[in-house]
């Protein structure tokens, strides 16, 4: 049997940059000093009159993409989720969101497998900071196929878009010949009735595995893959819910604010189900080994096992 292709979505996304600018002379990227990092270096590399260093100083980064978005460009401003999510926020929502400007945030290193980075640099409070921005569309891509894809429809989409990408090289399952994205839209990606897990980004290949071992006890789970975390596809979820009464939610990011918090609300008012949330808990990251940390933090597929079994 041949071996899965993995590839890293931070990669994918300086790959879909160059794809895009080919057709598209409006398409600008801008970075702060980590374009080797968050594989801007690539995009630099091809069009380096319209790559933008704007060094340690996110903030201003971000203000900037918001002036270039206003004279008509299409600029996808780049950093670490920690640093354009977190430390730009205020600019985030007060230059790009408040006046709904078609900037594009390509945010790398997203969640506890940025790994040795340790606590300052895991950001597990991504989601929750851009669900919060009115207008703000989130989207956390699975694979490297589904990267790509994300990239463009960023790009065609009008209006500010958060796009988390990972440092870990993670398993390539989609069919590029066959995989239509559409923001908004959830992937049903198994059959079963007798669990739904839903996740997004990395988790999804985590739920995937967690599907094939509960499969070997007789438990049917439903995969779906969410990659647009806002606006969330409230009909594939409580279709979900009605027919396999049970979800669990999975996610590389803390269980506050995130994708279960947006299922658990959609689910709360409009069809109430047993369900547990697997994610990062109450608490910080430490440096360590990418896939060791996912194990301790409870976010491989064996965590997903368990709290499908208390459920079903």
């Amino acid at each position: 049997m041949s071996e899965v292709k993995k590839i890293a979505t931070r990669d994918s996304y300086g790959a879909a940059l160059v794809e895009l600018a080919k057709d598209h002379p409006d398409v600008v990227v801008l970075d702060a000093d980590l374009a080797a990092a968050t594989k801007t270096g690539v995009f630099k590399k091809a069009y380096p009159d319209r790559h933008f260093d704007c060094g340690i100083a996110e903030s201003n980064m971000m203000a900037t993409a918001a002036g270039m978005a206003a004279m008509g460009l299409v600029p996808f401003a780049s950093s670490f989720a920690m640093f354009a999510a977190g430390r730009a926020f205020e600019q985030v929502r007060n230059s790009i969101g408040y006046p709904h400007l078609n900037v594009k945030i390509g945010a790398t290193h997203g969640g506890i497998s940025v790994g040795e980075d340790g606590a300052s640099h895991q950001c597990c409070e991504d989601f929750a900071l851009m669900r919060s921005i009115p207008g703000m569309t989130v989207l956390c891509p699975s694979d490297d196929v589904e990267a790509r894809a994300a990239v463009k429809a960023a790009y065609a989409h009008q209006g500010p878009v958060y796009l988390r990408f990972g440092r870990l090289a993670v398993p390539v399952f989609h069919d590029e010949a066959n995989f239509k994205f559409e923001i908004g839209k959830g992937e049903q990606l198994t059959e079963g009735n007798d669990v739904a897990i839903i996740a997004t980004g990395l988790e999804v290949g985590e739920a995937l595995t967690a599907a094939e071992q509960l499969k070997n006890e007789g438990i049917q789970a439903r995969v779906i893959n969410l990659c647009t975390i806002k606006p969330l596809d409230e009909e594939i979820v409580i279709k979900a819910a009605k027919e396999c009464g049970a979800v669990v939610t999975c996610e590389e990011h803390s269980i506050l604010g995130g994708l279960g918090e947006a299922v658990a609300a959609v689910l709360g008012e409009q069809c109430p189900t047993k369900m547990r949330r697997v994610g990062v808990k109450d608490v910080f990251g430490h440096s360590g080994p990418a896939w060791d940390l996912l194990e301790q933090f409870g976010l491989r597929s064996d965590a997903i096992v368990a709290a499908v079994k208390e459920l079903v």
